[in-house]
């Protein structure tokens, strides 16, 4: 049974009945209180009622980086992608300054691999934390990042901001066995190059935190322009805008889990196909179109033998990297173009796990890459 008054946070912040009145009786809100208030809903901010952001766009290497200290959240850093190795998740963060994630940073440097756990909200210092660790991978020349991620959402916006950056520094993005992605942090979800999922993707409607509204219509219409938006940046990641059509249709104190299959109909899970399209034709010039057609069909391969519900991501993963042997990866030529190259041997303590079981027709891809493999070496 749910204890007495468990309604009062929510009736805080959907009514603002926590924030000071205005004179003509309006709800004035308080937006820095929101965000942290704001419990496991996903809020939105009016333009006009935005705080200065935590940290500007990430200054030159030559200035100062304003202080920064991770609201609602924790991170951690790890140089491995298995997290149930002794170190597991890694070294917490303790510290946002350049100086600190140099340092946190630095054993990464000669695997080339980057992983960073984080568990919390989404919220402006999230979106300032990604940018940063970006611009020290960047300069340490990591190429390889993972964003294992465990958040119950956020703030739209500040999903927003860090969706595009991670859209911009090539990150892999994890929802691994026991973490959940729900409300905002599928805004994030959807800008990873790649994302492998064995854990919940939830969402459900938004709330305008300095809401006037008193009508059904006076909502809708504050929210249009929001959801305007949050379409226009799901396309641009290459996912169905009917996430965010579902998204209206669910009550905000509740969360709609999304199956393995709406996932991949969504675009949600799996390569992302804008930055696919990207990458074939930088690829294609690069490699040569054996090369990426024979990564096509380990694509398919993966998605039907490795990504099976219910599987962890150690089992995906080993299961990938048996896949990428007999597929001819990584490939000699395009080690890093290979596909899942985050878990490349080189980059794995453990031994990959043998095979599941083949059918006919998986028979039958294998002989066709094994033919990709040596018309491309012909090349």
């Amino acid at each position: 049974m749910l204890p007495r008054f468990w309604w009062s946070p929510l009736l805080c912040v959907g009514l603002l009945a926590c924030n000071p009145q205005s004179q003509d009786n309006k709800p004035v809100a308080d937006p820095a209180v929101a965000l942290a208030a704001d419990g496991d809903h996903m809020v939105s901010i009016n333009a006009a009622d935005i705080p200065p952001p935590v940290a500007p766009v990430v200054p030159a290497k030559d200035r100062e980086w304003p202080e920064l200290t991770l609201e609602n959240g924790k991170a951690w850093i790890s140089c491995d992608t298995d997290y149930g190795a002794e170190n597991g998740d890694g070294t917490q963060l303790e510290a946002l300054d350049r100086k600190a994630l140099d340092a946190a940073l630095e054993p990464c440097r000669e695997r080339g691999l980057l992983r960073v756990r984080y568990i919390g909200k989404i919220n402006p210092s999230f979106a300032a934390l990604v940018e940063r660790l970006a611009v020290v991978a960047d300069a340490k020349k990591i190429g390889k990042r993972i964003l294992d991620l465990d958040s119950s959402g956020g703030q739209v916006e500040a999903a927003i901001v860090a969706g595009d950056s991670i859209g911009e520094a090539g990150w892999t993005i994890w929802v691994r066995e026991g973490s959940i992605c729900h409300s905002a942090c599928v805004f994030v979800l959807a800008a990873g190059d790649n994302r492998l999922i064995s854990g919940k993707v939830g969402i459900h409607r938004m709330m305008r935190i300095s809401s006037t509204a008193t009508s059904r219509a006076e909502l809708n219409k504050e929210l249009h322009e929001v959801y305007d938006n949050v379409k226009d940046y799901l396309q641009r990641n290459g996912v169905a805008v009917g996430v965010a059509d579902l998204m209206m249709t669910v009550p905000n104190r509740s969360v709609r889990l999304l199956t393995t299959e709406e996932l991949k109909q969504y675009g949600l899970d799996g390569t992302n196909a804008v930055q696919d399209d990207l990458e074939r034709i930088k690829q294609m010039r690069k490699c040569g179109d054996g090369f990426v057609r024979r990564k096509d069909a380990f694509l398919i391969a993966f998605d039907r033998d490795c990504k099976v519900e219910g599987a962890d991501l150690e089992t995906v993963n080993s299961c990938g990297q048996a896949l990428k042997e007999r597929f001819g990866f990584p490939d000699e030529t395009c080690p890093d173009e290979s596909p899942l190259s985050e878990i490349d041997t080189a980059s794995l303590a453990p031994s990959p796990a043998p095979p599941p079981a083949r059918d006919t027709a998986a028979t039958a891809a294998d002989a066709h890459a094994q033919e990709l493999n040596t018309q491309s070496q012909q090349q």
